[in-house]
């Protein structure tokens, strides 16, 4: 053999190894499927739409430039409100809005913002940056507010620097007949009919912001408020007690005490003990718990600029919401174990640094693809739970913490966060269904999480509808999932991903991460599909 032939045949074995290493190479093997199995036909509980509920506090921006801007404004709007906001809160079909706070709900005196504007109160907002209120939006901006983007009312009476009786006076403001003084008042500041007032919260954070109470102190106070703090408006009163007012438990308004905001449960305790042994004088139907993803106190971690560990630790954080409310849940159980009493986890969402730049005091930070990961990740859990949380409210709205929206000035844009809510909508009031699957391993560093989330339900529309995330932001994830109970023939959906963990939408590119069409198959009752990395899936199924 010749020295050339020596060397064509080591180049021949050189790159027949060099195709089977390539092959063999596992980045660049197929994965594995995922197996999933649905039960179609089965049963579980309502997904009650309240789970997508928002929160507006008088913070920052949130209220003045993100929803009121005044009738008098440049910028398009209907009695003061954003016309731009009103629609894209619209398209979200928001159940319910929290309202006016939050820390700021606990030295907010409502007569400061009732009547004619130029009269109104201007006050500091000692709870977020010492911020002037003008108090321009108030009680029947908030109401007109609702009616623009047709949701309900979450009130939060001040129960820390007020009285039992200034809740009191501002529910008759608020549900009173016209006939009354208090309804009169109402009427003269141009709203005659009384307001219809679905949920009530006894305080904010009594625990803290909202007076430092001890629990039992707490839950003394509570009994007051839920006794005295009465809804009149006739038409959503239930059964007449001899005293007067409303049976407990019969008024469609819902009171919700304070709850838990760490895995501390003596709040738990105390006010399900006290629910336990209620009377018909008075009682509650709902408890508070507060949650945020924020890794450690003050916030730290950038909502911009930011790579795969934090992305990761950030994921991890999320599912300490699991084990909040597995434990706090036991405790309710112990006291109602029909549950009866919901769990209304109404603050939660990714509390990050503020903006650079921006105002102390006035939570601005920017909304990534990995908020809308995070966002779906708590959405799915409560779905879970369900039987148990049956109303949420993330922290919030417009312009502040995890927002649906940002403005400046008359731009405005749609965070990830919002395009994921808007994706879940065909979840609110659904059936959950079974759903089985292995989930599987997202690793970075010492951070260990599952790597594949999933929930599916069967719509008000009837379809089968699925939720399917995948934590892991650089391996795609294939699903082969097994459907059962119905003849499965087509299905269709939306994907949210981005090519980077920290993608935003700015307001010069509005659409960098934004809903997509996604492609699956569908076969002998099999679906089939491939999720992007970093990504939320949504599908619905049709025979």
């Amino acid at each position: 053999m010749s020295d050339l032939e020596g060397m064509r045949n080591m180049n021949v074995k050189h790159a027949i190894a060099l195709a089977i290493s390539v092959v063999a190479s596992p980045l660049l093997a197929q994965p594995t499927p995922i197996k999933m199995s649905i039960a179609a036909d089965g049963t579980g509980p309502k997904i009650d739409r309240n789970i997508f509920g928002q929160f507006a506090e008088n913070l920052g921006t949130g209220i003045y430039g993100g929803v009121w801007v005044g009738e008098d404004s440049s910028i398009p709007n209907v009695r003061g409100m954003r016309s731009d906001v009103v629609s894209a809160l619209k398209a979200l079909k928001v159940p319910s809005v929290r309202w006016p706070g939050g820390c700021f709900a606990d030295e907010y005196h409502w007569r400061d913002g009732v009547g004619p504007r130029a009269k109104r109160a201007i006050t500091v907002n000692g709870s977020w940056g010492n911020a002037l209120e003008k108090n321009d939006f108030g009680t029947d901006e908030f109401f007109d507010f609702l009616n623009q983007i047709e949701s309900e009312a979450y009130i939060s009476v001040n129960m820390g620097s007020g009285s039992v009786k200034e809740a009191a006076d501002w529910m008759a403001y608020m549900t009173a007949d016209p006939g009354t003084t208090a309804g009169a008042e109402r009427a003269a500041n141009g709203h005659r009919e009384p307001y219809r007032v679905k949920f009530l919260g006894i305080g904010n954070e009594s625990w803290s912001c909202g007076g430092a109470y001890s629990a039992d102190y707490y839950v003394d106070e509570m009994k007051r408020y839920a006794r005295f703090t009465r809804n009149l408006n006739i038409q959503q009163q239930g059964t007449d007690n001899p005293a007067g007012g409303s049976v407990a438990g019969t008024d469609p308004m819902q009171r919700i005490a304070v709850g838990p905001g760490s895995m501390d449960t003596a709040y738990t305790e105390a006010v399900m003990k006290a629910w336990k042994g209620h009377d018909w004088s008075w009682s509650i139907e709902g408890l508070s718990m507060h949650n945020y993803t924020w890794m450690s106190w003050p916030p730290s971690f950038s909502s911009i600029d930011f790579g795969e560990r934090e992305y990761a630790m950030l994921i991890k954080d999320t599912l300490k919401m699991e084990d909040m409310i597995r434990v706090h849940s036991a405790v309710m159980d112990k006291y109602d174990p029909a549950k009866k009493v919901p769990l209304v986890i109404d603050e939660w969402g990714v509390w990050l640094a503020k903006l650079p730049g921006s105002r102390d005091g006035f939570l601005h930070q920017q909304n990534s693809i990995r908020d809308a990961i995070i966002a779906s990740i708590n959405l799915n859990m409560f779905t879970r739970h369900a039987d148990r949380v049956r109303m949420t409210a993330i922290a919030q709205m417009v312009n502040v913490l995890q927002a649906m929206i940002l403005t400046d000035g008359p731009r405005m844009v749609l965070t990830p966060t919002y395009h994921l809510f808007k994706m879940y909508v065909p979840f609110q009031n659904a059936t959950r269904l079974p759903i089985d699957f292995d989930a599987g391993t997202y690793s970075f560093g010492d951070v260990r999480v599952p790597r594949i989330d999933a929930i599916a339900a069967r719509g008000t529309d009837g379809k089968l509808w699925i939720a399917l995330t995948n934590v892991d932001p650089s391996k795609p994830a294939q699903i082969d999932a097994q459907i059962a109970g119905i003849r499965v023939g087509a299905a269709s959906g939306t994907v949210l991903t981005a090519d980077r963990v920290d993608a935003i939408n700015s307001f010069d590119k509005p659409d960098t991460v934004a809903p997509r069409p996604i492609s699956a198959r569908v076969t002998g009752g099999r679906l089939q599909v491939t999720l992007p990395p970093k990504s939320v899936t949504v599908l619905s199924v049709t025979p």
